[in-house]
């Protein structure tokens, strides 16, 4: 006659026990796999979305197709605004916009402007009160195997107050792509390979 006792076999009891046990690693590792899934998508979306900031401070992602699309857009103003702070100086405002040009280009901007400064071209703006305002910037910007060149026609006048002299400078170089920087290149290209190439008068008006 077999005698009952209040202790569960101990071969049921390892069994349980196994069971409890492999459905809890099951679990950890569904759980571990969903997870590494989720981190995974995010990370593919986050490659394809970039941000930027709205003025009233909202962050707004942008698709990174678009971004490629817009790029020549972006390129053709950041050359604008790099010729316009370059070139359209006075002696009010030439530190101020040579400081703001120099984040825009690489050291072959900072060269030229270097050469400019030790040719004395800063200084004659200062001594004659010289007034240099951009009439009009065309560039052309294209892409050969991921790499961009442009080509920039800028019409600009020097007032030296009796005398007007307008001139046609040709210059060129190359974009590459940049982390933006607020506010000081904030459509995240550098402008590099910078050369003046032709720089011809086109009249002498007197007013």
């Amino acid at each position: 006659m077999k005698l009952k006792t209040p202790y569960k076999n101990i071969y049921t009891v390892l069994k349980t026990n196994r069971v409890i046990v492999s459905i809890v690693v099951s679990g950890a590792l569904l759980s571990s796999l969903f997870s590494g899934w989720m981190v995974f998508n995010i990370h593919q979306k986050s490659l394809n979305t970039t941000f930027a900031i709205g003025t009233d401070g909202e962050v707004i992602p942008l698709k990174l197709v678009t971004q490629k699309e817009n790029f020549q857009v972006e390129a053709l103003a950041h050359l604008e605004l790099f010729h316009t702070y370059f070139y359209n100086i006075d002696a009010s405002n030439y530190e101020k916009n040579l400081e703001k040009a120099l984040w825009l280009g690489n050291s072959s901007v900072d060269n030229l402007y270097r050469q400019k400064k030790a040719d004395g071209v800063y200084n004659r703006i200062l001594q004659y009160s010289l007034v240099q305002k951009i009439l009009s910037i065309d560039s052309q910007v294209q892409e050969q195997n991921g790499n961009y060149t442009f080509k920039t026609t800028t019409v600009f006048e020097i007032n030296r107050g009796s005398i007007i002299d307008t001139y046609e400078l040709t210059s060129s170089g190359k974009l590459i792509i940049v982390d933006r920087n607020y506010p000081n290149n904030t459509h995240g290209l550098l402008i590099t390979d910078y050369f003046e190439n032709t720089l011809k008068k086109l009249s002498n008006e007197s007013p």
